[in-house]
């Protein structure tokens, strides 16, 4: 695979730290001895979401000292143009219940817009990835990788929907609406997180959207859409991660998706 440059160094780091937190997480996975805790905002947390979140900023204290981190679980640190966004485990409830459809989220922005991104679900034995004009990628090695595309669907009612849960919709006031849109489409799923983006930028779903989104959330998955040839905006339409919830499609239908959840 051709590599920009650019951000070739800093997309490898992100595999070495992939390969490292994924042996710790999967040893942790399905661990009898699992802690997990509630969160101020109600949401789980276990000692692998923390372990490896320590475990990536440590490194990128010996590697990338200038740096800047932002991360789930702990407070951000430094201060600069550049900084990696971390969240250790995607799909914590998952991650607690053995459902293996989590993953560890790794990107980098520069001057607030996202230039490299990795999603490594170990448990799924499936890691994609990209970087600023590089292509997206899905493999186990950088070596050893695929390129993907978005699909070429152009109708509502050709398309496939993925999402998470419907209770943010109704929160944000949003729900009739985003229930008269699976209407319109051929198929919904519910495939949640990070695996409904990756199969938007692998062109197995058509579009995927979430009411509510943190910027560790759906950093790393931006690069990879964009990369892929699809597009990503907020569910009112703010681009990248400009705005608390996310929407990515393979482009073609990101209008009409906006225009019917904006209704």
């Amino acid at each position: 695979m051709m590599m920009r440059a650019g951000y070739a160094d800093d997309l490898q780091l992100a595999h070495v730290l992939a390969d490292q937190v994924d042996a710790l997480t999967m040893s942790r996975f399905q661990a009898m001895d699992l802690q997990i805790e509630t969160k101020p905002d109600a949401t789980p947390v276990t000692d692998a979401d923390r372990a490896a979140e320590e475990l990536i900023r440590a490194q990128l204290s010996r590697t990338r000292p200038r740096d800047a981190v932002i991360g789930e679980e702990f407070p951000q640190t430094g201060n600069s143009s550049r900084e990696w966004v971390i969240d250790p485990i995607d799909g914590t409830k998952n991650f607690l219940r053995g459902v293996p459809v989590w993953a560890t989220l790794i990107a980098l922005l520069v001057d607030d817009e996202p230039v490299v991104g990795l999603v490594s679900a170990p448990a799924l034995h499936r890691r994609w990835w990209a970087a600023s004009g590089s292509g997206a990628w899905t493999g186990r090695s950088l070596s050893k990788a695929k390129r993907m595309e978005v699909s070429a669907v152009q109708d509502l009612a050709d398309a496939s929907l993925s999402y998470s849960s419907l209770y943010g919709w109704e929160d944000r006031g949003m729900l009739a609406n985003f229930l008269n849109l699976t209407k319109q489409v051929w198929r919904t799923r519910g495939f949640g997180d990070f695996w409904s983006y990756m199969m938007v930028a692998e062109g197995a779903v058509d579009f995927a959207a979430e009411p509510e989104l943190a910027l560790h959330d759906m950093a790393a998955l931006i690069p990879i859409v964009r990369e892929a040839g699809g597009e990503f905006t907020s569910v009112t339409g703010k681009p990248g991660c400009t705005g608390s919830s996310g929407m990515a499609s393979n482009g073609h239908l990101h209008s009409a998706v906006l225009t019917a959840l904006n209704a």
